[in-house]
């Protein structure tokens, strides 16, 4: 049986942790700006 690589596992959690702490700013940073489905509410057609 091959014995773990731990330096391979942590740089592994640390990638994890930079790529989840970017994509909470990104989340964060994203209601400052509108998107199209905001932005047009009205644009589905409802029942006639």
């Amino acid at each position: 049986m091959a014995k773990p690589n731990y330096q391979f596992e942590k740089r592994r959690r640390e990638m994890d942790k930079k790529a989840k702490k970017a994509e909470k700013l990104k989340r964060k940073d994203a209601p400052a700006t509108p998107s199209e489905s905001d932005a047009t509410p009205d644009a589905t057609p409802g029942p006639v």
